[in-house]
Order: structure tokens, then sequence, then C-alpha cells
């Protein structure tokens, strides 16, 4: 039977800690000090006559000083990305650093410009002038192919050999803040699912081909899942000749879905059937609705379409190896086991997990929130404040599918996150380096936030007014789409559902007043 109680569990790959080898772990979490993400809240008048462009690179220049620039900034930074919210009929710009022609990375920043055309705010990342100086020089020694073939390498050190790359290879040459220096890096990953799911990131120094830093990008939730819940449900296929297939073609660029019949092999084999009325494989099915029910999400609520914003094909696999006990997106599609029946039922069965998975995604086309230190918590609780609101029955995560034989049971919480040991305040979160510096354990912070903000309550003895989740959603996604970078920190997601707060409602209301109570209540400053 269903459980009454709703939690949710998963985390950024799942919700719970990643199963890389722990020679794949890395001991330095915290951002990179020299790219500390900073905020400027205060509207600036661009001279009449301007274009938006201009009055970007304006206020920049005005920014000098405050940002540590000087000289050309169209020499050190470049407009990536422009958006138009029709909403608030705000304007917001995306930028990235280059030193000497080269990428920053995490070096991204945002400019926002109100419906009249002002500049309200600027939130990013990036190196100062004094800061600049790259400690192995700007000129690579080795290739692109080279750093790949380190990456791999090592990879099969700790693991033995590995299979097929499930993203074609790539390697981004690249400037790395790290530890006070600066290193000239080849950025890659490491993107196989044999002998068992692994995504790591690796940067690797382009002079000397050391490896500079490593960490996890898959999370494991540690479930079992066998079956789903018995509730029927209707979802679009396609025919073909006698057959069905789980093809939906009328969203986006598709939404597929496929069975890895218990092997490892992705994407595995398109799921059909003969007869459309009484699909049988109940993994599939709610794979599929699922999917179908958070591209509507995001697409009637926000207008995005798909993941990336530009119709992506959603492609899921179930029965993913034997009893496998997780689920997890790897940067191509989205991965479910079966579980083992006993902490997890088959992890497609519970719409939680599929919203938080898939919210991954979303967070990797947009902000790109780096999974570690604070802004991975950050990812995981958006995929948590997302995942539990497309569900929208209740604060928990992962209760439809985690420990079938424990009523009420959950992985996480929104409303109480010490129920299942994570911090409810900004001054107990984990400082550690386990599970990239906490980012399951720490995302239980903004999670209480959002909770506030949309239902209310008093917290350490700060009152907050509930605006409601609709509102509260909305706020978070203009955060996530227009404000963050890969580095915003906690005190950064207070600045940036703030002054979305502004934008979406209007400067000093209960909305925005709200937020920043909510805030205030779990010692975020």
């Amino acid at each position: 039977m269903k459980k009454k109680l709703t939690s949710l569990v998963l985390g950024g790959t799942l919700l719970i800690a990643s199963a890389l080898p722990a020679s794949a772990a890395t001991a330095e979490v915290a951002t990179p000090k020299s790219v500390t993400p900073k905020f400027i809240g205060e509207t600036w008048k661009a001279p009449a006559g301007l274009s938006n462009d201009e009055k970007v690179w304006g206020f920049l220049d005005h920014k000098k000083e405050a940002l540590s620039l000087s000289g050309s900034l169209k020499d050190n930074l470049k407009i990536v990305s422009k958006q138009t919210d029709a909403a608030s009929g705000t304007n917001h710009y995306r930028l990235k650093q280059y030193v000497k022609g080269i990428p920053v990375y995490g070096a991204e920043q945002t400019v926002h410009l109100d419906k009249s055309g002002n500049v309200t705010s600027y939130l990013g990342s990036l190196l100062a002038d004094s800061e600049q100086e790259v400690a192995n020089g700007v000129k690579a020694k080795i290739s692109a192919s080279d750093a790949i073939k380190t990456a791999i390498a090592d990879t099969e050190k700790a693991v033995g050999k590995i299979g097929q790359q499930q993203k074609p290879a790539q390697a981004e040459l690249t400037i790395y803040p790290l530890e006070g220096k600066n290193v000239l890096t080849y950025a890659t990953e490491v993107n196989v699912l044999e002998p068992s799911p692994i995504r790591t990131r690796y940067f690797i120094d382009a002079v000397d081909g050391s490896i500079v830093k490593k960490y996890d990008l898959l999370d494991h939730a540690v479930g079992t899942g066998t079956g789903v819940l018995g509730d029927t449900k209707q979802f679009i296929t396609t025919q073909s000749g006698s057959t069905f297939q789980l093809k939906d073609t009328t969203r986006g660029n598709g939404i597929e879905t496929y069975s890895a019949n218990n092997g490892s092999s992705l994407p595995g084999v398109l799921k059909t059937s003969t007869n459309n009325t009484n699909w049988t494989d109940r993994a599939a099915v709610d794979a599929h609705a699922y999917a179908e029910k958070v591209y509507d999400f995001y697409k009637t609520k926000f207008g995005r379409n798909s993941l990336d914003g530009n119709g992506k094909l959603i492609k899921s696999t179930v029965h993913y190896g034997q009893n496998y006990n997780n689920a997890f997106w790897n940067g191509v599609q989205i991965v479910y086991g079966d579980g083992d029946g006993v902490n997890f039922l088959a992890f497609s069965g519970d719409p939680d997990i599929i919203g938080h998975e898939l919210t991954h995604a979303v967070t990797e086309y947009t902000a790109g929130l780096e999974y570690y230190g604070e802004s991975g918590a950050l990812n995981e609780s958006i995929s948590d404040i997302f995942g539990n609101t497309i569900q929208g029955t209740n604060w928990l995560l992962g209760d439809d599918i985690y420990t079938p034989g424990k009523p009420g049971d959950a992985i996480r919480s929104l409303s109480n996150p010490e129920q299942f040991n994570q911090p409810n305040h900004y001054s107990k979160r984990y400082t550690g380096t386990s599970d990239n510096g906490g980012v399951h354990t720490n995302s239980g912070i903004n999670n209480k936030a959002f909770y506030l903000i949309a239902q209310g309550g008093t917290h350490y003895n700060v009152t907050v007014a509930g605006i409601g989740r609709d509102k509260a959603i909305n706020i978070y996604y203009h955060a996530l789409t227009y404000y963050l970078s890969p580095y915003s920190n906690f005190s950064n997601i207070r600045a940036a559902a703030v002054q979305s707060a502004v934008d979406l409602y209007g400067a000093g209301s209960a909305e925005a007043v709200s937020v920043g109570k909510a805030y205030d209540a779990v010692g975020v400053n």
C-alpha cells in the first residue's frame, strides 16, 4: 500500500552520498577564496539613450573599484546570455570572465535590469586584478586528449577497466582557482556505467599533466525498490505497426522510456507493448508518466521547454542492474534501479525522486551550481524543493518508495530537517569534507528556509509570514535561472531570492519581506 506520509530522500544524483571509491574523493571542498561570490544590490540609473548591453557595461565600469578590476572590462568579461522575464519585465545578463583569453572556471556573473531599464543588482564571482596571475603560465604543454587519458587512467586505477563514456569525452582549457592560486588546467570528466556508474569531474594541470582536483558528480540513494504503488495513470505512447512504444512525441523533442533488463547498457531497449490499455511494466509506466509530469510542470509553470529550455529529449531507463538501490542523472539521461524491496521500492515509483533528479539537469543548464561545499548543498536543496513541489502533497521527500515496511519514513523533510539528521540552521552546518562537504546534509538549511517562505512559522524566535508554495517556487525558479552561478553560497541564495521576490512582487512587498525573514530564521545573512 502507498504510505500515508510523504518524504523525499534523494539527492543531486539522489539524496544520499556518492558511491565512488574513496580514492576518488577530494579533501578540498570549499569555494576558492579568490572567486568568493559578491552581491551588489543597489539601483543604478543609466544615462538616457543607452541599449541594455550598454547599460550593463556602464554599470560594471561604474563598479570597477568594488569589483577590484581596471582596464577594459570587455577584455576581461564576455556576455554569454541575455534573458527577458516576461512576467516581471526584467532583463537578466550572464557574463563569464576570461584572463588572457582563457575562461576562468566558475567565474560567472549575473547583472539584472528592472522593467524601467535600471540596473538593480549584480551577483557573481570573478578574479580581481591582483589575483589573475596563473601559477603555471597560460600556455598548455599537454593536449586535451592527454588530459582525458589521465582522468581515465586515474579512475581505472581505483575501479579497474571502465566502459564506454556516456558523453563524448571533452577537455576544456580553463584557469582553475584553487587554494589561493590559479592553475591552468583542462576540465574534463569520466562518465561511465561499467564497472559501476561513475561521473567524476577532473581538473588536469595543462603543463605537467598532474591531477589538480577531482570530485564526484553522482550521488547514490541506498535504497531498494520492487514494483510500484498500484495506481492507474494515463500517458502518451507512439504506435508502430501493431505495437506501441513508450515514446511521447508531443512534448519538446520527446520523452522516451527504456529498460536495461537488469543489465548495465544504456539506454537499453525501448519499452513496447501490444496492448496499449494494459502496460504491465510498472516501473516503466511510472518513469514515463512522471517524466511527462515534470515536463508539464516546468512548461506550464515557467514556460520552460524541457530540461535545457530548448526541448531536450528526456530519456529514462528502468530495471538498471540487479536490485540496484539507486537512481541518477548522468548528464545524458535518468536511470532507475529496481531496489531491493526492503530499503526501497522501484525508484521510478516516486514523483519526488523523478522531479528531484530531472531538476539536477535544469540546474546543470542554468546556474551550474558546483557539486561540493555550499554550492553543492544548494544544488541538492534546489532539487529537493522542486521535486517536492512537483508532487505537492506534503513536505517529505522519497516517502512513496523508501523503507516500505516503515510507515511515515522518509529521506528528508523540508519542514523538519532535523527529523532526518540535517541541520535547520546555518550555525549547525556540517563543515567537514565527507559527502563533497556535506551536500546532502547542509541542503536542509535552505530547505527549511523555503518551507518557512511557503508555509510560515516561527523558527529560532523569528516569525515568518508564509506566502504560499506557488509564490515561493516562482521566486526560486527566478533565482535559479537568472541570479545564481556556479560558486553561489548560502549568502548568495538569500540575496538572489530576495531580489527575485522584488523583481516579481515589488520592493517592500510582503513576499520580499518573508524571504528575508526566512533566511534570518535559518541564520543566513
